[in-house]
């Protein structure tokens, strides 16, 4: 596009210009040049048409008003445009498993470590179900040694590794991140030590103070699917695992670091771990041993011992455990399991356990907070399914295991199975055996007899509930929008907690136009995320990303400066400069037909 940048260009501002200037970036990463397609078809005049999915407003309202908002936009450059909202579950199953997108509109569950990244984004799980690497994007020669150095790393030169991996995320925008929001929650007074632990953690339900002859705490949460299904593998059910982790232990658990928004992992199965980095080979090491008597729950007292811990990892590798042709890893934990090479157990020592990584002390910390599944419980299902010779063929992601709610849900965290109905509540009680109730540990530990998580379908009636003394937490984040509702006089204690998820535009990359980089920078320009953080967030309740990190992460050349440093907005204020987003569309060799159409 030829024009003069300093001034006005027949309606079109000089941000505006330099805006759409963004989108015409030559292909830095140009280990992909030979895997893009052009969408570019000389004998086509069918107008380009794209599919936006996102979960519904009683769901998550901030989702629907995002995609309403890039809804409208493409719809002004040109895009025919259907957007669609699904139930939570069926939405998830469109994008992790059966991978029937163009666009989608949701929040990333991401992790306290950047590390996640490597799932989301390497091309070894692009074929798979779950939340590794939903978009199908590949670039083998490239991003891909980018992610495996950022993982063997630790300090200072993981900063180093890192930068690479989120410029060229910024570059490629297999995925864009848009917001990460404050997670906000409304707790009752008959409790205290609210603020002692984050909130979507294990330790947030823990070690908590109750008024004299409470032995129940009511949380509330939005989500039905908990009532239903327990299974802590099924990438459809949650994407976070609060309850998983009450309900399993893992070796290692994640806490509030002294450094602010930040978190770390510390001993929690793990009774003791010694760690060594001085291999040369750059693997790391860790000889750990378990605490003693910890059992599984149920009657039958089952101990946990090293061989669980080693059939979890090997069974989040292959939940086929080799009954199939292929494997098929579990859609959830998936990036846990990669950091393993190997675990060494001593059959005379059920405590003892050596496990080596293909990573850092950082990663291979993350790698130890996945649940612990008691080995008979799984295999007698595994068994059972063999005997009556259920095809283990099916697609990754698909067969019983991962998904089935007939698996006993059986751990051995500090709260055990009780009940549940369907969408009315998931009870757990207290498990009067776990290692925190003994003295001599220091760590919190259930201190009430029963932890209920009732479903209440709003923001707004769950903090009605909490007001008044009908529940004690809204263990949901509160939407946005329903923060006005909170009384100004209430005894009630509004909860804020840092946030690693994020609001985010997901792209599929395994169909054109979306596999073309040029392209999904160009969509990227059409989305006003200062705009998104001021009117549908309200300024202060979320902050506006060019990269899915936390901030101790986030190079210098991605800072967050009004606008993203990459792609900014094509426009000011959430109103869009049509011109000049055509222009960058045209400028990528899009073209437009005689009614404004863009082509395919």
């Amino acid at each position: 596009m030829n024009c003069d940048t300093t001034g006005s260009v027949d309606g079109v501002d000089r941000r505006s210009v330099l805006a759409a200037g963004a989108a015409g970036l030559s292909l830095s990463l140009s280990g992909c040049i030979d895997t893009v397609r052009s969408v570019v078809t000389d004998d086509s005049d069918d107008q380009l048409s794209l599919s936006i999915v996102t979960v519904p407003a009683d769901s998550n309202r901030e989702s629907v008003r995002i995609a309403r908002h890039l809804e409208s936009n493409l719809e002004a450059v040109g895009v025919d445009v259907t957007l669609s909202m699904r139930s939570a579950t069926d939405f998830l199953e469109m994008i992790l498993i059966d991978r029937d997108f163009d666009l989608y509109v949701g929040r990333h569950p991401a992790d306290f470590d950047p590390d996640f990244l490597y799932e989301a984004l390497h091309s070894t799980y692009a074929d798979e179900a779950g939340w590794q690497n939903p978009f199908g994007y590949s670039n083998p020669y490239f991003f891909d040694p980018l992610l495996e150095a950022q993982r063997r790393a630790d300090g200072d030169e993981r900063l180093e590794k890192l930068e690479p991996v989120l410029n060229g995320l910024a570059e490629e925008k297999p995925f864009d991140p848009i917001c990460r929001p404050t997670e906000y929650r409304l707790a009752g007074d008959r409790f205290d030590g609210w603020d002692d632990d984050h909130l979507a953690t294990r330790r947030g339900y823990l070690g908590l103070e109750p008024d004299d002859d409470v032995d129940r705490l009511n949380a509330l949460v939005t989500d039905a699917r908990p009532s239903r299904n327990v299974n802590p593998l099924s990438a459809t059910i949650r994407e976070r695992g609060t309850i998983v982790n009450l309900l399993y232990d893992s070796l290692g658990t994640i806490v509030a670091s002294e450094d602010e928004d930040g978190f770390e992992v510390e001993k929690w199965l793990a009774e003791s771990w010694e760690w060594d980095t001085s291999s040369d080979d750059e693997k790391t090491t860790a000889t750990i041993r378990l605490r003693e008597d910890c059992t599984f729950h149920g009657e039958d007292e089952v101990p946990v011992t090293a061989e669980d811990v080693k059939f979890t990892y090997r069974f989040l590798e292959d939940t086929a455990l080799t009954h199939s042709d292929t494997p098929s890893p579990a859609p959830r934990y998936r990036g846990h399991a990669s950091a393993i090479d190997r675990i060494e157990t001593d059959a005379d020592d059920e405590q003892w356990l050596r496990i080596t990584f293909n990573a850092g002390e950082a990663v291979s910390k993350r790698a130890l907070t996945a649940p612990i599944l008691p080995r008979h419980v799984w295999l007698e299902e595994l068994d059972d399914r063999i005997d009556n010779r259920q095809d283990f063929s099916a697609p990754q992601g698909r067969w019983g295991l991962v998904v089935t709610d007939s698996v006993p849900p059986i751990g051995s965290g500090p709260y055990q199975f009780g009940s549940q109905s369907e969408r009315s509540h998931l009870t757990l009680e207290r498990f009067d055996d776990h290692f925190t109730l003994d003295e001599d540990v220091d760590l919190p530990g259930p201190t009430v007899d029963e932890l209920r998580f009732t479903v209440d379908p709003g923001s707004s009636s769950s903090i009605a509930q909490v007001e008044s003394d009908n529940a004690d937490l809204t263990s949901s984040m509160l939407g946005a929008h329903s923060l006005g509702d909170i009384s100004d006089d209430t005894t009630a204690e509004l909860i804020d907690d840092p946030s690693w998820t994020f609001y985010h535009v997901g792209f599929n990359t395994r169909t054109a136009p979306c596999n073309d980089p040029r392209f999904r920078r160009a969509v990227t320009q059409l989305i006003d995320k200062e705009w998104i953080v001021q009117e549908i967030f309200f300024e202060d309740h979320a902050t506006p990303l060019s990269t899915p990190v936390a901030d101790e992460w986030v190079p210098d050349s991605l800072e967050w400066d009004g606008a993203d440093p990459v792609t900014p907005f094509v426009g000011t204020e959430g109103t869009l400069n049509v011109e000049a987003a055509r222009a960058a569309f045209e400028a990528e060799n899009f073209r437009y037909d005689d009614n404004g159409r863009l082509l395919k």
